[in-house]
């Protein structure tokens, strides 16, 4: 039987992403997008509840995301979950699901959310917006789906 491993965020960036490479000089972007649930409870209160996601990001797609996204900003990533095993300073053993993304776009309009520090490296300007295909790690990309050949746990940087 087939199976199916598809996760599908909308939501707010938490923090702006960073991005390292490996030691094969491959990029790898992260950041945190959340997502909130509002509904009202038996009293008619208002009730709100926020999740956080990590995203990984790839190749290309990882550029892409470290160069146009930024805290606040809302965005869709489409993309699979991947749990990986590491060790702590301690020497326990933990766990992290991540997204791997597949898929990014950027949404909302140009100069939504929060005002950027006006001491901060300026950013590139952003693309138009709406109509346009989301930004892809690329066909024939071997970051678009699957482990990446010669990348190992150890090699990631996070």
């Amino acid at each position: 039987m087939a199976s199916v491993n598809k996760a599908i965020i909308v939501g707010n960036l938490g923090r702006d992403p960073e991005i390292r490479y490996t030691q094969n000089n491959t990029p790898v972007a992260s950041f945190s997008i959340a997502t909130t649930d509002q509904w009202s409870d038996r009293n008619g209160e208002k009730q709100e509840r926020t999740e956080w996601h990590r995203i990984v990001a790839w190749g290309r797609l990882a550029e892409i995301c470290s160069q146009y996204l930024q805290k606040g900003k809302q965005v869709y990533v489409e993309g699979r979950l991947q749990t990986r095993e590491w060790e702590d300073k301690d020497g326990n053993k933990r766990y992290t699901t991540e997204i791997v993304a597949q898929t990014m776009q950027m949404l909302g309009r140009p100069g939504d959310g929060p005002a950027r520090d006006p001491d901060a490296a300026p950013r590139p300007p952003r693309p138009a917006q709406g109509g346009g295909a989301p930004a892809r790690g690329g066909q024939g990309d071997p970051f678009d789906s699957g482990p990446v050949p010669g990348v190992e746990d150890e090699d990631l940087p996070f």
